[in-house]
């Protein structure tokens, strides 16, 4: 088995895209309004490319994000096209635990604009988001492996606080590697700190838009947002 290298994938895929339109590197640059240098980087799959860069280049070889990506998956083989690379299977789960109804439609267009189409479950108090990470009550039936791979998690949740919801995440041995984003109304709340301290990877500055969306992916490495990481591929 081997692992997918996406950075390489991507590279390979948009490089044969610039060549198919017949752009130079400096012609995709412009176009995307990105470095030349940045371009061979990334051709060389030398960047990590955060979701705002992928979403320009796309733009800029007439591509969607999804299309994109598919495409990186018919150079997975020297030899073969592999269909459907990005299987729903294979893409991250993400949890988002929002209590207002107007955030939760923000963060669910956020993905959209991006062009992402993971799977967002929503849990609106942090009382049924516990339950279903811990796979208790109406959530009891769950499988083990069915827990998502990100969590948005807002802080001031009904029921019990977001907080109490990380602090129970990273104390578990079965959800501590969840990656954890915390979802605040101000990037000066105090309690961010102690989310940091807790275990949790970065924030987000509410409403959550494409820009503040794809800022996180930079930071975070895109694999979050699109492939469970240990996705592999026959030899």
């Amino acid at each position: 088995m081997r692992k997918i290298d996406l950075k390489s994938l991507l590279g390979t895929a948009i490089r044969n895209k610039r060549n198919e339109l017949g752009f130079s590197q400096e012609e995709l640059a412009d176009r995307a309004g990105l470095h030349r240098t940045y371009i061979s980087d990334i051709e060389r799959g030398a960047r990590n490319l955060s979701l705002e860069s992928i979403d320009k280049l796309a733009q800029a070889l007439k591509i969607s994000i999804g299309a994109l990506f598919i495409s990186a998956g018919d150079f997975a083989e020297p030899d073969k096209v592999l269909d459907g690379i990005i299987a729903p299977g294979d893409m991250v789960d993400i949890l988002l635990v929002e209590d207002n109804e107007s955030d939760i439609e923000l963060t669910l267009e956020a993905f959209k604009k991006a062009k992402l189409s993971n799977r967002v479950q929503v849990a609106r108090d942090g009382l049924e988001a516990l339950d279903f990470l811990f796979r208790r009550n109406r959530h009891a039936e769950r499988k083990p492996d069915e827990i998502p791979h990100v969590v948005l998690l807002d802080l001031n949740l009904p029921k019990i606080s977001g907080i109490e919801v990380l602090r129970q995440i990273k104390s578990n041995d079965r959800l501590k590697n969840l990656h954890v984003i915390v979802l605040t109304a101000s990037q000066q709340d105090q309690d961010i700190v102690l989310c940091r301290k807790l275990g949790a990877e970065t924030y987000i500055v509410k409403p959550v838009n494409f820009n503040n969306l794809g800022e996180v992916t930079a930071r975070l490495n895109l694999h979050w947002a699109l492939l469970k990481e240990n996705t592999t591929l026959a030899a």
